[in-house]
């Protein structure tokens, strides 16, 4: 689906690590007005583009709003190009035919169903951003590299083919005012998670925990992921090892120790949802419904179900409830990058584009837009339009207390062997070996396939 509107890419924000005092928006953008630097930087970025510019995004929990907005600035700064969006909750799908026939988009926000960045690179689809992106500044005149809360990951040592533009987060969600209500307390670990479900399904109320069956990738995210690393002694190295495709890694002691863990929420009747073939915007809305006490998903589910979200409900966010107790929580990072075609018409002003949205102001507006945030160092505490849960999210962030995990990525056929796995798991229709099996010999596969 083509839009003419144009959209944003408004990257990254992210209350982060060491926050970024005393630069807002208002600052940044005065230090761009004064400094010839910055100007040259900005004049960079954005003067004198022409041609067609194409840029393919998803439409999902982040919506398209920030996209368009932003697009529209963009725009307006360069009259002499035009810009196409192409976009919706199919799109990836729609689009595939044009990537495998050679004629892509110039830009991707690579995100959604249907989309893989690993998989992209793979295919040989993603051009080679290494050399460009060493010096390259955005509008603000600042290092992109130097901005970035997240690095870009690397397919191929020492080279750099998309650049994240959400630092999000999975993670266990609940409903702060409902669990007062009941006396319930709010976890901060895997014993005292497992002590609050037990009273939650107690209670007969409501069912304690509830995920998707068609998309499994929300409790591998918001479950599985962190028990590997605290099972592997809190050590995120696993995540590399594992990303890597080492030999042996899906049966060794700390993924089945996480794999125990998902067994024990099936064995004591915790888990809802695994055989009921529900989607996620299904069991979000029962999870909004209070017929569920605990849902793993994303940050974007704030924004994705806005205009379902009844009065008097109190979002609660723990990246991870699998540690153990007084073990520090776990962020297992969700991103989505952005990506150039390989065989992009306009490289320039996909590059250009980029270097506009990597700032702290498209690093708020995406806050503001998407109640999500974006992978720009910036500080969010004082804004008045970031929601309660974005503020929340980012002291975790950004506390020692805290291990931020490194961002598992798996080629498409492999992680859609993982997502069937796990289903089968946790409804009890295979053990933990022959998870483990399944992930090794599809591992084995993948590592013939890169030879």
């Amino acid at each position: 689906m083509k839009m003419k509107s144009i959209s944003v890419s408004l990257m990254g924000v992210m209350v982060t690590v060491g926050l970024l005092t005393g630069c807002s928006p208002q600052n940044s953008k005065k230090e761009a007005s004064a400094s010839p630097a910055v100007t040259n930087a900005q004049t960079a970025a954005t003067k004198e583009l022409t041609g067609e510019l194409e840029i393919q995004y998803f439409v999902g929990g982040y919506g398209d709003a920030w996209w368009k907005q932003s697009i529209d600035e963009f725009q307006k700064l360069n009259p002499k190009l035009k810009i196409t969006q192409t976009a919706g909750p199919q799109i990836n799908e729609q689009m595939k035919p044009r990537w495998i026939q050679g004629n892509p988009p110039d830009l991707m926000f690579i995100n959604g169903a249907g989309s893989n960045a690993r998989q992209m690179f793979i295919d040989n689809q993603l051009m080679d951003l290494t050399d460009w992106l060493k010096d390259a500044k955005n509008a603000d005149g600042e290092k992109i590299l130097d901005v970035l809360f997240s690095k870009p990951e690397e397919y191929q040592p020492g080279k750099t083919y998309t650049l994240p533009l959400v630092f999000g987060s999975y993670g266990t969600f609940y409903d702060k005012a409902e669990l007062r209500k009941n006396g319930w307390n709010e976890p901060k670990d895997w014993p005292s998670f497992m002590d609050t479900l037990q009273k939650v399904k107690d209670s007969g109320k409501m069912s304690p925990y509830i995920h998707t069956g068609v998309y499994p990738q929300y409790i591998i995210g918001g479950l599985l992921n962190s028990a590997i690393v605290a099972a592997n002694g809190s050590d995120p190295a696993i995540i590399n090892k594992i990303n890597a495709l080492e030999t042996g890694v899906f049966k060794s002691e700390p993924v089945m120790k996480a794999l125990d863990k998902l067994i024990e929420l099936n064995t004591k009747g915790f888990i809802e949802g695994s055989s009921a073939a529900l989607n996620h915007t299904d069991s979000q809305m029962q999870f909004l419904q209070h017929k569920a006490a605990f849902i793993p998903n994303g940050l974007w589910i704030e924004n994705e179900m806005k205009k379902d979200i009844p009065a008097g409900f109190e979002f609660g966010f723990i990246p991870s409830v699998v540690q153990d107790k007084a073990g520090k929580s776990i962020v297992i990072p969700s991103t989505a990058t952005m990506g150039i075609a390989k065989k992009a018409k306009n490289p320039d002003a996909a590059k250009a584009y980029l270097q506009y949205v990597f700032t702290k102001k498209q690093a708020l507006a995406w806050a503001e837009l998407t109640g999500s945030v974006l992978n720009v160092k910036a500080d969010l505490s004082k804004a008045d339009k970031v929601s309660a849960l974005v503020k929340q999210a980012s002291t975790y962030f950004a506390s020692s207390d805290v291990i931020i995990a490194p961002i598992p990525v798996l080629p498409e056929e492999l992680f859609k062997i993982e997502k069937d796995a796990t289903l089968a798991l946790v409804t009890g229709k295979i053990n933990k070996e022959e998870w483990a099996k399944r992930l090794e010999d599809g591992a084995a596969k993948q590592r013939e396939k890169n030879k």
